[in-house]
């Protein structure tokens, strides 16, 4: 019985022409390859339903990938197995060889992402002191970009190669290297240069996610570091976008390059008339009660005496550069209306007294430019 079904089986396949019987035994080839990554899709998953995240994620994740990989391997066994002519078969194992080498690349990516959002996953941005996570959330996604820009730049190379046009290309260039390097270094300077400037700031670090600046004159938060350039976050929700080489070529602020605590200044310029411990009491009691004080730092001092005023500074201390601010405001405010309610007096006036006519006329200038004559 076994032997007549194979007769009949080898008469069929006889009888089909071999286009035909190719393309049967390739649509074969992949339902078969699609049933394995199924099979393998559902053991892999019970594996690693138990295991920490870092599995979880990449059998997930290169589930695709995966699939990718099974129907390349199926279909280049179809294709030794098709009737296929010399043409038709060098032609399906070149495509074959170009999803393996995109397979290998896709594959190296997508671990290469999972590792650092998993190693990511125990550096938190939100705490109160996060200079650590800040470090390393940084100098993680710089390096991750420029590896995966590596793995991208491989991938196509390996590509292009497997084209024997391209081939003796790329020998004519090494044959003239001299010239073909002067020109390729030009045309790549801009992709070059940002691509060492984020190697160079991953490494040095002179500003990381999250960090506070002070940039072309504008205050804000870095929110993105690609590997082409900085987005900053102002503090009314604009975009800053500036490339990477910018930071290691121009000078700029970073207000939480050590640590986010920062140390406010209010100046007040008041009259002589107003005593200084009263305001210095005043301010002491105001950051106490504040919920954006930190506890840390409050100092009032004359730092210079003018004609007719003297200048008062104040500083206050806070957790960050946001709350800093917000605390000034605070002190400003406050103190403000300390001093209008106890000491209307003590407020910055210019007084100009003088005789005009017969009459003994005196004039009064306040600091507003508002004058009135008394008689």
């Amino acid at each position: 019985m076994e032997a007549r079904l194979e007769q009949y089986i080898h008469a069929i396949i006889r009888w089909l022409p071999d286009p035909i019987l190719s393309v049967l035994i390739l649509i074969a080839s992949f339902g078969a390859g699609w049933l394995l990554h199924k099979i393998i899709s559902r053991i892999l998953t019970r594996l690693t339903e138990n295991r920490d995240l870092f599995w979880r994620s990449l059998v997930q994740r290169t589930k695709r990938p995966l699939r990718l990989a099974i129907l390349t391997w199926t279909l280049s066994l179809g294709v030794v197995i098709a009737p296929l002519s010399n043409e038709g078969e060098s032609t399906l194992r070149h495509i074959l060889l170009l999803c393996f080498i995109v397979v290998v690349g896709w594959m190296a990516r997508t671990t290469l992402h999972i590792w650092t959002t998993v190693y990511l996953r125990r550096f938190k941005l939100d705490a109160e002191d996060n200079l650590l996570a800040r470090k390393h959330v940084t100098q993680s996604r710089i390096l991750e970009r420029v590896a995966a820009t590596l793995i991208i730049a491989l991938t196509l190379s390996a590509v292009i190669m497997t084209f024997p046009a391209a081939r003796q290309y790329g020998v004519s260039l090494l044959a003239s290297a001299g010239v073909a390097g002067i020109v390729l270094g030009l045309a790549l300077q801009p992709v070059l240069k940002n691509l060492f400037a984020g190697i160079q700031l991953a490494i040095t670090q002179p500003i990381r996610i999250d960090d506070a600046l002070l940039v072309e004159g504008e205050w804000g938060k870095v929110e993105e570091i690609t590997s082409t350039y900085v987005v900053v976050r102002l503090w009314d929700w604009r975009r800053l976008i500036l490339p990477l080489g910018y930071f290691i070529e121009k000078p700029f602020q970073n207000w939480t390059r050590e640590g986010a605590a920062l140390i406010g200044t209010v100046m007040i310029y008041l009259d002589y008339s107003v005593p200084v411990d009263e305001i210095r009491r005043k301010v002491e009691e105001i950051a106490r009660g504040s919920r954006l004080w930190d506890g840390q730092v409050v100092n009032i001092a004359v730092t210079d005496f003018r004609e007719n005023v003297m200048e008062v500074r104040i500083l206050v201390s806070a957790a960050d550069a946001g709350r800093a601010f917000d605390l000034r405001c605070e002190v400003r405010e406050k103190l403000i209306d300390f001093i209008q309610r106890n000491y209307p007096s003590g407020l910055p006036k210019v007084r100009a007294e003088g005789v005009a006519g017969s009459g003994a006329d005196a004039a009064v200038v306040d600091g507003a430019g508002a004058r009135s004559l008394q008689s």
